[in-house]
């Protein structure tokens, strides 16, 4: 089991009235929204730029007291959550969310845009702030790569028969994407790529974009695009992801896309253990 724990202190004043719990329930509500807008779009954090990820899952194991961050292993097997990999951050001062988030955006961008996270849980109590970011051991049973693409495809289409607002953006109902299997050879190739080369990005380790390899597998389109994903361990959540973050959501409603290719990767040795690729298409 790989163990990660940055328990991490913001300086600020420890002063400060207690708040009613529901007015913390909706600050902490509003700091993991806060969270999943920044993920969502393209974030400059330590000298790189964040690719565009889907939304942490808020989970009540991750919830955690002062206390259960000392050792932050045994507090989640008490909790019951099946952990790989987790990273704390502690701030002591924000008087509100829109405060905490701006001390994650200055200190702790690394944390909140890794993409190996899955879930997230915030506790607060007056000014001292937890949040606690994981992801659990793969636990689904996959079948091989083009059966989950395939599987993938179908969810996506059910997701296309309804309208739907991704972020600003509004859609209507549209038809359905028809597999492809060059296009689900170039998904495999930089799903695989990513897991064995552990990082997480639309330009792969050659610079190629998604347009690149898709040409790469004689793939003659007139648009492409791209969504991919880490860490989750079913179609199920890859697709209830993709449709919380806009930019994702409005590329598997794009009436203009035709055809999809998916695929998925696997590779212990890596960060998020599991990584997928979604390319559509319109030759």
């Amino acid at each position: 089991m790989h163990f990660v724990s940055s328990v991490l202190r913001f300086a600020g004043l420890s002063l400060g009235l207690s708040l009613a719990v529901t007015a913390q329930a909706s600050d902490e509500s509003q700091l993991i929204e806060s969270i999943n807008l920044y993920r969502s779009q393209l974030q400059r954090c330590a000298g790189q730029v964040s690719s565009e990820l889907p939304p942490l899952a808020a989970d009540p194991r991750l919830v955690l007291s002062a206390a259960s961050m000392v050792n932050l292993q045994q507090a989640m097997a008490s909790a019951n959550y099946p952990m790989k990999n987790v990273q704390a951050i502690s701030l002591s001062g924000p008087r509100d969310a829109a405060s905490a988030m701006k001390a994650i955006q200055e200190s702790f961008c690394q944390i909140v845009l890794d993409p190996q996270f899955v879930d997230v849980g915030v506790s607060r109590q007056d000014r001292d702030w937890r949040i606690v970011v994981a992801r659990p051991l793969l636990s689904a049973r996959l079948g091989d790569w083009q059966a989950e693409g395939q599987k993938l495809l179908a969810e996506l289409n059910v997701a296309r028969t309804r309208p739907r607002q991704c972020g600003t953006q509004s859609f209507a109902a549209t038809s359905p994407l028809a597999w492809n299997a060059t296009l689900a050879t170039a998904a495999e190739t930089h799903s695989r790529s990513m897991a064995n080369n552990n990082y997480f990005d639309h330009k792969d380790r050659d610079g190629r974009t998604p347009g690149d390899r898709a040409e790469l597998e004689g793939y003659n389109f007139q648009q492409i695009g791209e969504n991919i994903a880490a860490g989750q361990d079913s179609v199920r959540k890859v697709v209830d992801g993709w449709l919380a973050s806009p930019g994702h959501c409005a590329n598997l409603m794009n009436p203009q896309f035709k055809e999809l290719g998916a695929a998925y990767a696997t590779d212990p040795k890596s960060d998020a253990g599991i990584y997928w690729t979604a390319m559509f298409g319109a030759q």
